[in-house]
Order: structure tokens, then sequence, then C-alpha cells
């Protein structure tokens, strides 16, 4: 795996952990809007196989947490050692870029103007930084 490639595992993570809390803010909130029942429209008796239709959501609910949970704990685990792994390395311009650009998620414009270099300068040193990383972790997993 390429050093770009490997860095780049912490935003997806992060984007994966995101989406599946939007999903469950959705589930949670078509729990509460189970009990909202309109009782001015004409009844209609219906037999439930399966039981209350909260129950069936409330288990979903329960295992979409635990499966954040654990996508939390991994995304953790592995910011953990990249951020060790990038401050392992020698040049302090090195750390600082690869920081920002792949800890912090910012675009490398976001980055030269924070770092006050060109934009050009930064992709440059950023190129750099990525082959300096390579060299110093070449079994990237």
């Amino acid at each position: 795996m390429k050093a770009k490639e490997y860095l780049q595992q912490l935003q997806r993570l992060d984007t994966v952990i995101n989406q599946k809390i939007k999903e469950l803010d959705g589930l949670r909130a078509a729990l509460f809007n189970i009990g909202s029942i309109d009782y001015s429209k004409e009844r209609v008796q219906i037999s439930c196989s399966g039981g209350a239709p909260f129950v069936n959501l409330t288990g979903r609910i329960l295992d979409l947490e635990a499966e954040i949970d654990k996508e939390i704990d991994g995304f953790v685990n592995k910011k953990h050692q990249i951020i060790n792994q990038i401050q392992g390395l020698s040049n302090a311009t090195h750390i600082q870029v690869l920081f920002k650009r792949y800890v912090e998620f910012k675009r490398l414009e976001v980055v030269a103007v924070e770092m006050g270099y060109t934009y050009q300068y930064t992709r440059d040193l950023h190129g750099n930084a990525l082959r300096n990383f390579e060299r110093s972790y070449t079994n990237l997993q």
C-alpha cells in the first residue's frame, strides 16, 4: 500500500462512522414516529406478525450502536498509530504537512495558507513528505 492510501484510511473511517451515525439518527427518529398515530382517520385492523414495530426497530438501533462503537474503537487505534508514525519522521515540516493533511483532513490549499507557503510549494513539500513517510515505513498495512 502506498503512503497516501495508507494515510487516507483515517478519512475513510471517519466518513463511514459519520454515515452510520446519520443512519442511527434516522432509526431513532423513526422509533419516535411510531408512536405518532393519527386517531382521526378510519381504523383498520392489522395483524402483526413479529411483534410490535418498535421492538424490531429497537433491536436494529442497538446493533447499529454496537457496530458504531466498534468502528470508533478501530478509528481511535488507527489514528493513534498514524499520528505516532507521522511524528516519528525526522523532518518537522514533513510532520506538520502530513498531520494537517491526513489527521486534521485539511485540503492542501488550507495547509499552504496556514503554513505560509505557496500552494505549489506545499504540493511539492507534501510529495516529499509522502516519499519520506513511505521510506520510513516500508510495511504499510
